[in-house]
């Protein structure tokens, strides 16, 4: 009866075959001759012996071919990388497609990697059904430290898995935690043969995607398990190895990703780590939407947008205490619209174009609304680019919002601490509008953030008053209706 390791060795085998048989992997004839037993309808039947013998050939063969395809590609990627926000549908066309026809079209390979997940089966075959209904060949690569029956340590190691990468023009990671993945992929800060391999495939113009966690992972720097958002923010600052870690990097050392941003507020977050680390541009991506990003050029599909940031004329006012900003840029591209990183020059979508243009320093300017509303909880879901919105189709030429806690926890060293969030038009601010996509929604370029460190009262509020001295006391008739 075979051992523990032999079944192990089988399950290896029997994956080997399943990727010969779907085109994952192609053999010399001379070699899966040799290797084959009795002919099989559906593909080749390997002895263990001679399956032994392969995987240990395969594991020399494409580790070594790896290794030299990342060190003959240089440094410079020519794929794409596409962060998406989180929360992506199934039945979100838009993105799904432009994945598919990015890889190639219809036909074009793909593996998943679910390892952020807690349900990796499960996650992976949703994904591959996804990209199958849209036209390309998919897979579930078994790395993932919660798939029961496979080690991790053994998975980013294994020939057949990182031949079945190196034959694909598209890689999704999957959501979860995006700890995992960086675990998996490089523990202790060294890529493993199957990051390598997926670095080869985006050096040769292949896709690699990721949703939530899978978008976290893009950037040299990635937020690992920070703090709820207003907390970072009293901070000013993010602890490294627990809040924040090493990314992948795919996007490249000049791009700070986040997401789930919109609606989770996370631009208290994004400020920060980027002041932290040292970053001029931030991307945070929404919900259901991707970042197409190719050649310093970023493209937006699917459900909503991303809020850009830009801190190349920021300052900081070192004698406050708090963390505090002045000048960041920020830009919000809606769905279908271009942006080119490197010279600042956005196209908007084709609807946005038969929109409105609106240029406040335009003398015909007819804004939408008479005064900017003032924000409550500037770090609520879509407060800012709501904020923004509003404050570009307006008169008024400054909008303000807070961001404070109303029941600071017990613990909080600072509960008094708040936040005055102060949005700025300038000369060079203008965007679009258009209600194509079924709302009021806006493109908007170059509107300006001042962040300032200010003192909540308490307690918030109190009851009315008569006078400055004497309280109304509550003396409540009851309602006489007169409908019936």
């Amino acid at each position: 009866m075979p051992d523990s390791a032999d079944r192990h060795f089988d399950a290896k085998i029997e994956s080997l075959q399943r990727a010969i048989t779907g085109g994952f992997i192609t053999m010399p004839a001379p070699l899966l001759a040799a290797a084959s037993g009795p002919s099989h309808r559906k593909g080749p039947v390997f002895s263990r012996t001679a399956g032994r013998w392969i995987v240990m050939l395969l594991a020399w063969a494409v580790t070594t071919t790896a290794l030299a395809a990342a060190s003959a590609a240089g440094t410079a990627p020519t794929g794409y990388a596409v962060p998406i926000g989180g929360e992506l549908r199934y039945d979100n066309t838009a993105v799904w497609s432009r994945l598919v026809q990015l890889s190639g079209g219809p036909g074009s390979r793909w593996v998943v990697i679910p390892a952020a997940s807690s349900a990796p089966e499960k996650t992976g075959e949703m994904v591959v059904d996804a990209l199958q209904r849209h036209g390309a060949q998919a897979v579930t690569l078994p790395v993932a430290p919660e798939w029961q029956g496979y080690e991790v340590a053994e998975a980013v190691h294994d020939p057949v898995l990182i031949e079945q990468v190196l034959a694909a023009t598209g890689i999704y990671f999957a959501g979860g935690a995006q700890s995992r993945i960086t675990d998996s992929l490089q523990p202790d800060g060294l890529p493993t043969p199957l990051l390598q391999a997926i670095w080869s495939v985006y050096r040769a113009g292949g896709v690699v995607a990721g949703t939530s966690a899978g978008a976290a992972v893009m950037s040299e720097t990635m937020f690992r398990d920070a703090y709820d958002v207003l907390r970072v923010l009293k901070r000013g600052r993010l602890d490294e190895g627990q809040e924040i870690g090493r990314g992948l990097g795919f996007v490249g050392p000049e791009l700070l990703i986040d997401q789930h941003f919109l609606k989770r507020g996370r631009i208290g977050r994004l400020l920060p780590l980027m002041v932290q680390k040292g970053y001029r541009l931030g991307l945070g991506v929404e919900e259901n939407t991707a970042a197409i990003l190719h050649d310093g050029k970023v493209e937006v599909v699917g459900g909503k947008g991303v809020l850009l940031v830009d801190l190349g004329a920021a300052s900081q006012d070192g004698r406050l205490d708090a963390f505090n900003l002045r000048n960041a840029k920020l830009t919000y591209l809606d769905r279908g619209d271009r942006h080119d990183l490197h010279s600042g020059v956005t196209t908007p979508s084709l609807q946005k174009l038969q929109g409105q243009l609106i240029d406040p320093g335009s003398p015909d300017f007819a804004p939408s609304f008479e005064s900017a509303p003032f924000q409550n909880d500037m770090l609520g879901p879509s407060t800012i680019v709501d904020a923004m919105g509003s404050l570009l189709d307006n008169r008024d030429t400054e909008a303000t919002g807070l961001a404070f806690s109303g029941t600071p926890r017990a613990s909080d060293p600072q509960p008094d601490l708040g936040f005055e969030f102060r949005l700025r038009r300038g000369p060079d601010s203008h965007g679009w509008y258009t209600g194509a996509f079924g709302g009021d929604d806006y493109t908007v370029l170059n509107l300006y953030l001042d962040v300032t460190p200010i003192t909540i009262a308490r307690p918030l509020y109190g009851p009315a008053t008569a006078s400055a001295t004497d309280a109304v006391v509550p003396r409540y008739e009851p309602l006489a209706p007169t409908l019936p």
